[in-house]
């Protein structure tokens, strides 16, 4: 597959298969704006850094074919939905053009107690890629490449990093570090290239990448 990073959550997989699918065009990234062809927008929640509401409109609108997949809070938030659109309530697998889709976990990692919660959907593309949203709660389960969150105030590195020693990827893509410094990023990928034994690939943000 290729994977392309426009900075934090966002990320465009293209299976070996042909189909394009996009995680998170949050508020926090930039350059997927301009993407044609999408086959699926899958969104993880509602917090404004995954689903940014001012610029999703008009991605759907240079999109028309692509289905919005998101929890019940995200599809709230990406209002108006598509007859296509597929909100997600359980962990049962579906397919959007061609691709074996399994919805994982269900709250975001807790920030402080006295925030109310969240609701949180990871997902795993044909069993072979995985985007966890803003959690570790799902039980791990072996894919070959995962995006992991490597910095943010609802998580500690050590979990990231208990999280991708359980999963045993092949690869590891550093991912949700818009909140860190480069210094502080360049910490926790050495920590990452340390303590799990997998490829860590980190990808400059806009440049495809084929893995």
């Amino acid at each position: 597959m290729r994977l392309t990073h426009f900075g934090h959550s966002a990320v465009l997989v293209e299976t070996t298969g042909g189909a394009r699918a996009l995680f998170d065009p949050g508020a926090y990234s930039s350059g997927f704006e301009d993407l044609t062809g999408l086959d699926a927008i899958l969104v993880t929640h509602a917090h404004a850094d995954h689903l940014d509401p001012k610029r999703l409109p008009a991605l759907r609108e240079t999109n028309p074919g692509a289905v919005l997949v998101t929890n019940s809070e995200g599809a709230e938030a990406a209002a108006p939905l598509g007859d296509r659109d597929r909100v997600v309530s359980d962990d049962g697998a579906f397919e959007v053009a061609g691709v074996r889709i399994q919805p994982t976990g269900r709250v975001h990692a807790t920030i402080h107690p006295a925030l109310p919660p969240a609701a949180n959907t990871g997902f795993i593309l044909d069993d072979v890629l995985w985007h966890p949203g803003d959690a570790f709660d799902a039980d791990p389960r072996p894919v070959d490449v995962l995006l992991l969150p490597i910095g943010g105030p609802w998580m500690k590195v050590s979990e990231a990093i208990d999280f991708a020693r359980a999963v045993q990827p092949r690869v590891v893509v550093p991912i949700h570090q818009a909140g860190l410094a480069d210094v502080h990023r360049q910490l926790h990928y050495g920590l990452l290239r340390n303590l799990v034994p997998a490829e860590l690939v980190i990808l400059e943000e806009g440049v495809p990448r084929d893995l």
